[in-house]
């Protein structure tokens, strides 16, 4: 629809400085972008570097740590003769394997090759020390007189020297632990730690190379992305005036009004203007149908009061409260006779008499509904139990009133059933109050059970 009275508007478009603040926009943030993810790939390389070197640590100590404990299972293997200890010794070997796994993990890091040469000579002294520790083993079983074959391979294939297998049990005891306690052997472990260590200092020295060069690009980095930053934050500052002047501004004069219910002021760019006079033109239209519409969907057609629809929407707003509250479900007793008797006008003119006294007698916080063809519901909050002679009072009322027409209608009863909740509208507060309605009917109508007791008032009007 073309609004009528449509102003001529001189000036820049918003469209058309959109455009030129997005295209800006966009090159300074890819500009940016790229600064950011060469900045975050020197970053990434700064922690790869640290984490290596850490875990370079941890597996240098479990190389270490495995190693010690090796040493000590064949001392107290060679000084006491346990089969236990020599168990231990190879459980460690081939099983848990604490060496293997640390040296497979320290080759996989990338280290210069001199860096992984100091890690060759320990894995080399490594393994020469594990000959002579099985070597030692193999004295001590042969001094016990252990049945070889029960060995494990490693100390089974290991042959002794043909002087050795001349020396006897004492001698080859003595020889055993000579070799696990010697000078020989101590400088065999120093040596595998030395080269553990120097293979350490090696990789804090590359990681501090690699750290000081990517600091370095950090910096550099750093610097070229402060100055796009600036740079995008004078734009972000023109750009935020430009929407002040031609957005908010208007915007704001627009709510103001639609917040007051006015028509709105002709101001602003030439799209808010367009925007202002088109809805003029549709606000009368709008005004007078919400109203219409709004009571069209809430309420019965015939009687006025809510309907089926609106019924539901006050019982789930209900379900998520804890306060207390009673449930009314109400019959017209024989209405289908009084249709057939007195015709659909004079029925019609019940149904809105019924709804008429509903609201008068309840409160103006109640919430009287039209939920079926003759059949009708009431939302009673802050309700209780303790209550129950006031519920009975307003249903005798009604009972009494239509007992006694002054309107010409013919004359009806109401069949209630009442139920209450304590928290709120439970799930199975319709089908109990349903319930007690059922009751009512099957104990002559005209009346009112209170779900639970099982029983009518006996205040009860004369069934017509």
């Amino acid at each position: 629809m073309e609004p009528t009275g449509k102003k001529p508007v001189k000036g820049i478009k918003i469209r058309t400085v959109n455009l030129i603040m997005i295209l800006i926009s966009c090159c300074l943030y890819l500009f940016l972008t790229t600064a950011t993810i060469r900045a975050f790939r020197k970053y990434e390389a700064l922690i790869s570097a640290t984490d290596n070197y850490i875990d370079c640590q941890k597996n240098a100590v479990l190389l270490t740590d495995s190693s010690d404990y090796l040493t000590e299972q064949v001392r107290l293997y060679t000084i006491n003769a346990q089969p236990q200890y020599m168990e231990a010794y190879f459980t460690e070997v081939n099983t848990t394997r604490r060496r293997e796994q640390a040296l497979e993990q320290l080759k996989e890091y990338k280290v210069s090759e001199q860096t992984y040469h100091f890690l060759e000579i320990a894995l080399e002294h490594s393994n020469e020390l594990m000959e002579q520790e099985i070597y030692a083993m193999k004295l001590i079983a042969t001094a016990q007189g252990e049945n070889i074959s029960t060995l494990p391979q490693a100390v089974q294939y290991t042959i002794l020297s043909e002087a050795d297998q001349a020396l006897s049990p004492e001698e080859m005891t003595q020889k055993a632990q000579q070799i696990v306690f010697g000078a020989d052997y101590q400088s065999a472990k120093a040596s595998i730690q030395d080269n553990t260590d120097y293979f350490l200092t090696s990789i804090i020295d590359d990681t501090k190379q690699e750290q000081q060069t990517s600091a370095l690009s950090l910096k550099n980095m750093m610097t070229r992305q402060q100055i796009l930053i600036s740079i995008l934050f004078v734009e972000n500052v023109f750009t935020f005036l430009m929407i002040i002047w031609l957005i908010i501004r208007p915007l704001k004069i627009y709510v103001n009004n639609i917040k007051e219910e006015k028509m709105m002021e002709i101001t602003g760019s030439y799209e808010f203007q367009y925007l202002a006079l088109t809805y003029n033109d549709i606000y009368e239209v709008n005004a007078a149908n919400e109203v219409l519409l709004r009571h069209q969907a809430e309420h019965d057609p015939l009687t006025g009061i809510m309907n089926r629809g609106a019924f539901e929407q006050i019982r789930q707003i209900l379900k998520v409260k804890s306060n207390p509250l009673a449930l009314l479900i109400i019959d017209v007793d024989k209405f289908k006779l009084i249709n057939d008797g007195y015709g659909h006008e004079v029925g019609d003119a019940i149904l809105k008499k019924v709804a008429k006294l509903l609201v008068e007698t309840f409160r103006s916080t109640d919430y009287p509904a039209r939920i079926g063809g003759d059949e009708f519901a009431v939302i009673i909050p802050d309700m209780t139990p303790d209550m129950k002679s006031i519920l009975s009072n307003k249903i005798n009322f009604l009972n009494e009133t239509l007992q006694h027409p002054k309107d010409g209608l013919p004359q009806i009863s109401l069949s209630v059933g009442a139920a209450f909740s304590e928290n709120g509208f439970t799930d199975d507060l319709y089908n109990k109050a349903d319930t007690a309605l059922y009751y009512v009917k099957e104990h002559g109508r005209c009346g009112y059970s209170i779900y639970g007791e099982q029983e009518k008032s006996a205040e009860k009007p004369n069934t017509p």
